[in-house]
């Protein structure tokens, strides 16, 4: 067993993998007819524990959860937009969190990952870069109080929230972060670690992890093509646009080392999914192929 394998050990971390593997729930038209059934039981078959969410699993939560028992799969996390930066969307921001929490419940999850998408960028057929929201003072005061109490909502349900960085968002690069971290309660709301996003939008990710690694609750472990990165930006391409062109793959591809962030990680003792990400086109990547590419990755790396 190597070294990481003990720090970083099965024991401790969890290995799930994102459903936009197999189509894209930001942008349904990026889809190859993949089923339900059929992504999930190829989760399993890749060797993953877990899975997040998507529009095309089943809404009821007991039918859900016994298709996802039958595989051996968990809930890694659901996705709940929030919109505390943009006008008379907090109550329905809170709303739809709450709902969030008790569908989660329902499957047995305990983690709650958000993030804010006032303004964004992301689904627009825009450059993504030039038209990516920046947040005035009351923004982020809105931002990070509005954080702060879903996050107490979450503990006292026994709950953990993770905060998603997020291309064309208002946190989107590591000076925001940082911001976001030092203006919310570090018992309240964490960080999740996404290496993809944070490589894209131009800053180093293995930097992030080692600057944030106390706060860290979650991650995603995704890759980039740096060639498309550089036509994105070169272009005035939109997130469609770059995601059509393959910026993202998985661990064990594309240009990121994961080796000295999940070392980063072990330093702080992290505890919690690491779960496999990329947003890719399924006609042109298939999924399966490169959920094994990842998962034997990560065993390598790992040691298990």
């Amino acid at each position: 067993m190597t070294a990481l394998a003990e720090r970083l050990s099965p024991d401790k971390v969890k290995l799930g993998v994102c459903c936009t593997l197999w189509w894209n729930d930001d942008f349904p038209t990026i889809d190859a007819g993949i089923s339900f059934g059929e992504a999930v039981s190829e989760m399993a078959l890749a060797g993953f524990q877990g899975c997040s969410i998507g529009h095309k699993y089943p809404a009821d939560a007991a039918e859900l959860k016994a298709a996802l028992d039958l595989r051996g799969l968990r809930i890694s996390e659901p996705w709940t937009s929030t919109y505390f930066t943009i006008g008379n969307m907090r109550q329905k921001t809170m709303a739809a969190f709450k709902e969030t929490l008790a569908h989660v419940r329902a499957l047995g999850g305990t983690e709650l990952v958000v993030a804010e998408f006032g303004a964004s960028s992301h689904l627009l057929p825009v450059d993504v870069f030039a038209n990516r929201p920046v947040f005035t003072d009351a923004q982020w005061d809105a931002l990070t109080s509005g954080l702060n109490e879903l996050g107490e909502i979450a503990g006292s349900a026994g709950m953990k929230l993770s905060y998603h960085h997020h291309m064309g968002t208002g946190v989107m690069t590591r000076a925001d972060v940082d911001r976001l971290m030092e203006s919310t309660d570090p018992d309240l709301v964490h960080l999740l670690l996404d290496t993809g996003h944070m490589a894209f939008a131009g800053d180093d990710p293995l930097e992030l992890a080692r600057a944030h690694a106390a706060r860290i609750g979650h991650v995603h472990l995704k890759s980039i093509r740096p060639e498309v990165v550089k036509r994105v930006r070169e272009e005035g391409l939109s997130f469609q646009d770059g995601i059509e062109l393959g910026v993202f793959t998985v661990p064990g591809d594309g240009a990121i080392d994961f080796r000295p962030i999940l070392e980063a990680l072990a330093d702080a003792h992290y505890q919690g999914w690491l779960v496999v990400e990329a947003e890719q086109d399924p006609n042109k990547a298939v999924p399966l192929e490169y959920a094994k590419k990842a998962r034997a990755y990560l065993a390598d790396v790992l040691g298990w």
